[in-house]
């Protein structure tokens, strides 16, 4: 048996620091290690990695300090869509969804098209109905919509210009198990104000996600568009895969990867076979936690706090 480690995001963007006071610093920083706790136990006891980030998403889409599931960001309607993938790095069999409002995690979907539909992305009526057909119950929607969020989203539609950098939060994990195999989850709520049936990177294989054994495990957050565009987890596996870079220098560059055209927020955690990290941004917060065998758990909201640690 070999080690261990889970790495876990719960979004990378730029802000001024006075819109994360110390109390929800605290909360957030306590949200985290709730999930790096659900998904590390489950490797500890020698389950799988693909085991492990469905249960730390799960966590994270269930807590809604988050953009995932329950306070996913509204869109221009006032709806919650959400969106995940899930991808198993030893079978490289992956499952995605796209445009949910009545599932309450859709990581747990998306795994469920992994492994027991003929496809490997659903999306909206299609992906509910499948859902609804493997035993997963359907929520109402008030349940998605907590007063923050409602009140973001009020603030605006009475805007003439639907402009919101700081609002693109987005929850993922990778794994390594004791059995060496590797595993990814990414799921959101995506932008706040976007368009109704809006895709961002999350449910993207080779976007904002990816896994396979041989090579990396890897998870994005930031501005979905840019992040589909450049194929930034994509690009982590390239690096690691043809030039045989580090899995750190493979983030620090997919980071930068078409930077001068694609301009805006990246966050990417991953993995290698033998149980590197990286967790790498571009952004002033980078919400992360990870574990690994015979080691502390690590928590921290800040890039600073990242940077320092790593050194």
């Amino acid at each position: 048996m070999g080690k261990c480690v889970l790495i876990i995001h719960g979004g990378a963007v730029n802000t001024d620091p006075t819109t994360i006071p110390p109390d929800k610093e605290e909360q957030l920083k306590q949200g985290l290690r709730q999930a790096l706790m659900a998904g590390y136990e489950i490797l500890t006891r020698g389950g799988v990695a693909l085991d492990a980030v469905e249960a730390a998403v799960k966590s994270m889409e269930d807590n809604p300090l988050f953009n995932a599931g329950r306070g996913g960001m509204f869109n221009i309607n006032g709806e919650v869509e959400t969106e995940a993938s899930i991808m198993d790095g030893a079978t490289l069999r992956g499952g995605a969804v796209s445009g949910l409002k009545l599932v309450k995690n859709p990581v747990s979907v998306a795994r469920l098209v992994m492994e027991q539909c003929k496809h490997s992305f659903l999306t909206a009526e299609g992906a509910q109905e499948f859902a609804l057909s493997q035993g997963l119950p359907l929520h109402d929607p008030n349940y998605f919509k907590t007063d923050e969020q409602r009140q973001e989203w009020l603030d605006i539609i009475q805007e003439a210009e639907v402009e919101h950098a700081n609002k693109h939060d987005t929850v993922g994990a990778v794994a390594l198990d004791m059995h060496g195999n590797l595993a990814m989850a990414t799921s959101t709520g995506g932008i706040e104000g976007k368009l109704r049936g809006r895709v961002g990177d999350s449910c993207i294989f080779g976007g904002g996600g990816y896994a396979n054994n041989e090579v990396c495990a890897v998870s994005c957050t930031g501005d979905g568009e840019i992040i589909m565009l450049a194929g930034v987890a994509h690009e982590v596996y390239a690096l690691r895969k043809y030039k045989k870079v580090s899995i750190a220098k493979a983030a620090q560059a997919a980071v930068d990867v078409y930077a001068d055209k694609l301009q805006g927020d990246r966050g990417i955690i991953a993995l290698d076979p033998d149980g590197n990290i990286a967790i790498e941004s571009n952004t002033n917060v980078m919400r992360c936690a990870y574990q690994q065998t015979d080691q502390e758990p690590f928590v921290a909201i800040w890039k600073e706090e990242v940077e320092a640690h790593f050194k």
